[in-house]
């Protein structure tokens, strides 16, 4: 059970015409900085992404993936680090290096080839299966009024109750639930400003309007996230729920766990958008849970390895009970698995099998593929 050799798939998968917002809209929604550029300056399928091939001397493989942007430095010194190790040394609750962007990319393929080795899938190694399916939702960017009837209908002819929306002060979100309410009145609706509405007044204002249509959800991270103080005013306004990201991987923005720690204490919060691997959304479920609180799987618009992780993760949860952002496939021009998620809206279903239960469709990785790097002991 030695890990032997990693090798590194480095793919761009574009997403499909429209998928992601109105013509007329150029909004980039890759938050992070990209070299020396400032964030939001990039949209996310621009941004390369890595597969990771993990090999044990047994013949045993586990696949990862990681976040966009990725460091090759970091994925060469973390493989140094582990090439050599017999998989069974690692803690998987606390892996042998620092925790970074590419962390949990090597973490699934850990579990993945972790489970294979012992005959087992991924969610059973988080204690086993909480509940069979996993609410998902469908999901936009910023659009054009006149667009989202439309947009509604899709959605819910393919069997989605929720779509969450990318918004910001410029977008009539009012406009937006209106339409969604005549085409389908039992459709509920997420809007995630991004921080974008900057004050707790300019969100109270939209929040009223948005009350008295009555079919939003939630409200995530409407003004800065450090504002908790406001987010417990705005939880206080009473209309919408009122749900903080915690997304691990935004390690320059600072965000922790404790952040949730933090949003339960000041009785800021009544949910959580949970964005990480998978010991740490464990972590964070528990935290939830303890609360009281509900939670959705967050996701940077993924490739299927890792909306497959995430699926298992959610699976072993008590707390993931909002649908979770696990819609990469109806974005992207690939999955870049074998066989897609099993999908039937408004559920995803765990994948059948050991380890993770998917692999790759190595036909379309070539296809997407832009750079490939091995390291062997």
């Amino acid at each position: 059970m030695v890990i032997q050799q990693i090798e590194f798939f480095e793919v761009k998968v574009p997403a499909n015409p429209d998928a992601v917002a109105s013509k007329s809209i150029n909004k980039p929604l890759h938050k992070l900085p990209v070299g020396a550029a400032e964030g939001w300056s990039v949209q996310f399928d621009q941004l390369p992404k890595v597969l990771i091939k993990l090999s044990l001397k047994n013949g045993v493989v586990g696949w990862g993936e990681c976040y966009r942007d990725h460091q090759w430095s970091m994925l060469e010194q973390i493989s140094k680090v582990i090439l050599g190790r017999d998989i069974r040394s690692l803690s998987l609750q606390h892996l042998p290096f620092t925790f970074c962007r590419e962390y949990d990319g090597f973490e699934c393929a850990i579990y993945d080839a972790f489970a294979k080795a012992h005959h087992l899938r991924v969610v059973d190694l988080l204690g086993g299966t909480r509940q069979s399916r996993i609410r998902v939702g469908a999901w936009s960017s910023h659009r054009e009024k006149e667009e989202i009837p439309d947009l509604a209908r899709k959605f819910s002819d393919l069997g989605f109750d929720c779509i969450k929306f990318k918004a910001d002060l410029d977008d009539d979100v009012q406009a937006w639930c209106e339409s969604i309410r005549v085409v389908d009145q039992s459709m509920k609706v997420i809007l995630d400003p991004n921080e974008r509405w900057e004050t707790s007044g300019e969100t109270r204002r939209r929040m009223q309007m948005l009350g008295e249509i009555g079919n939003v959800l939630c409200l995530e991270d409407p003004i800065p996230r450090w504002k908790l103080n406001d987010f417990a005013i705005l939880k206080a306004f009473g209309t919408i729920p009122i749900v903080l990201h915690v997304s691990l991987p935004y390690i320059i923005h600072g965000q922790r766990i404790k952040d949730a720690i933090q949003a339960i204490e000041l009785n800021a919060v009544d949910g959580f958008n949970f964005n990480c691997g998978i010991a740490n959304f464990q972590r964070l479920d528990h935290i939830a849970e303890a609360a009281g609180l509900p939670c959705w799987h967050g996701s940077e618009v993924d490739l299927g390895i890792l909306e497959a992780m995430y699926l298992h993760s959610c699976a072993a949860s008590a707390s993931c009970r909002w649908p979770s952002d696990i819609f990469g496939r109806l974005i992207r021009e690939h999955d870049l698995l074998n066989e897609p998620l099993d999908i039937r809206p408004p559920f995803a279903y765990l994948p059948e099998g050991p380890g993770l239960g998917v692999e790759p469709d190595m036909t379309a990785v070539k296809n997407y593929q832009t750079d490939y790097r091995i390291l062997k002991i």
